[in-house]
């Protein structure tokens, strides 16, 4: 996916500069492995599952992983997730028993009052060196690290390896892997020795409310949209178009993205819709349309079957692999219809004009999935930019699509400007950037200890 791909150049980059020091760890052996292996210059990464077959845990370590894993699901990364979101008032109007996001979950708030002196002795666990480890783990942290970096700081999986580098005072750089994470997946590793993070925004939000020091944090621009300053012609656009069996006669075209089955479970209801109006008023002739459902949706071929076969309308395959095709063709569409998730962002860095629905079509009144979708912290300057047309009905939908055909200039201005706040520089550097913060800081490190 477009993860894969800064991280890759991220990594590639490091392993140019430091050679056989670098090592390179994978988290899930199944699906990263097979994505990474021969890719990044790395011929074998380590995976995690070798770590843990590395050395067989003996009878008190067995004993000590299952109270491990008694206490984290009671007092554990996605409680004190919850109760940070809680206290900060985040997700709250998304929160409900056995959401499918664990930071949503409400039964795993775990069984503790919402005290504030229970809370911090609940983040000092999460970290502290009385959690349980692997022992392939602590072998590699304790001979063969001098410097432990990670890609997604905040991942509950990564926290094995930070309790390791506490425990033998390894110095840890940590990279925020998204725009959302610092308001909504949990609570930030505080012995860090430097933060990277994509903007301004977040820089605020690491110190303010996680208390990480201002001069620990470094901003470099946000490495997914490094692949949008690529040119892209138009000829290859109309090659794709083709490929689609899409008219290729210089109609405009419209892309709708989906979300989630669990975020937009009415999806299906409103392409239907979308799509019926599209054929009744003729605009079928005047523009093509695309659906590209979420990429997590396994089930998008039931769910959207009833629409499938319509001329001139083409749905994706859900991927996260082909973000080379999604570039494309937010360089060239003419309109994006969407709700929420990083595409929403990604059109406005691409200049596209964008209509964000923000209702449900065929839901219950009590019911406002797309809505809630975007009251998340990190949506707020967007949501009060002005920088893409809201619909609140199919009416305003329809309206919004033919004004953003019609007067696609309208908002560039506070698409630009929101870009600039919330993204800053679209130079393509930006994994560059990621690369040598994380360089300086090796360098850095190892200077101090010469001294």
């Amino acid at each position: 996916g477009l993860g894969d791909v800064y991280k890759r150049q991220i990594v590639s980059r490091l392993h140019r500069a430091l050679g056989r020091r670098f090592q390179a760890v994978t988290i899930n052996q199944k699906f990263e492995n097979r994505r990474w292996t021969g890719k990044t210059g790395i011929p074998d990464p380590v995976v995690e599952q070798s770590l843990l077959a590395s050395r067989k845990p003996r009878l008190w370590q067995r004993v000590h992983a299952r109270i491990d894993q008694y206490l984290d699901s009671r007092i554990g990364a996605y409680p004190l997730g919850i109760r940070f979101n809680m206290r900060h008032g985040f997700h709250i109007e998304r929160m409900r028993p056995g959401h499918s996001n664990w930071f949503l979950d409400s039964d795993r708030i775990g069984p503790l009052p919402e005290w504030d002196i229970l809370y911090r002795m609940m983040f000092w666990w999460l970290f502290s060196r009385l959690r349980y480890v692997e022992p392939g783990i602590m072998r590699l942290l304790r001979e063969g690290v001098d410097i432990l970096l990670l890609s997604n700081l905040q991942r509950p999986t990564m926290y094995r390896y930070l309790v390791a580098a506490q425990r033998f005072n390894v110095p840890v750089l940590g990279y925020v892997s998204s725009w959302d994470h610092l308001v909504g997946k949990g609570v930030v590793y505080p012995y860090g020795q430097r933060y990277i993070v994509q903007n301004d925004q977040m820089k605020n939000e690491i110190v303010r409310l996680h208390g990480i020091e201002a001069e620990r944090v470094t901003v470099t621009g946000w490495p997914q949209a490094d692949v949008f300053a690529q040119p892209r012609l138009r000829r290859d656009f109309d090659t794709l178009l083709e490929s689609f069996g899409l008219p290729v006669d210089h109609r405009s075209c419209v892309l709708v993205t989906g979300n989630t089955k669990t975020n937009a479970p009415y999806e299906p209801r409103f392409l239907e819709r979308l799509v019926k109006w599209w054929r009744d008023t003729g605009a079928d002739q005047r523009f093509n349309l695309i659906f590209r459902p979420h990429p997590k949706d396994i089930d998008w071929r039931e769910r959207f079957a009833s629409v499938a076969d319509t001329p001139n309308f083409y749905i994706q395959p859900p991927s996260y692999t082909d973000m080379d095709v999604l570039a494309l063709m937010l360089k060239h569409v003419d309109c994006v219809v969407t709700n929420a998730g990083t595409v929403l962002l990604d059109s406005l860095i691409n200049d596209r004009p964008v209509v964000c629905v923000l209702y449900d079509e065929g839901a219950p009144e009590d019911e406002q999935h797309a809505r809630k979708n975007v009251l998340g912290e990190h949506y707020r300057d967007l949501m009060e930019s002005g920088a893409f047309y809201r619909a609140e009905s199919f009416d305003e939908v329809t309206r919004a699509i033919e004004q953003s055909l019609e007067q696609p200039a309208e908002l560039a201005g506070s698409r630009r400007k929101v870009v600039k706040k919330v993204v800053g520089v679209v130079d393509g550097q930006a994994a560059e950037r990621v690369a040598q913060a994380f360089l300086n800081e090796i360098q850095a490190i190892n200077q101090n200890k010469e001294e």
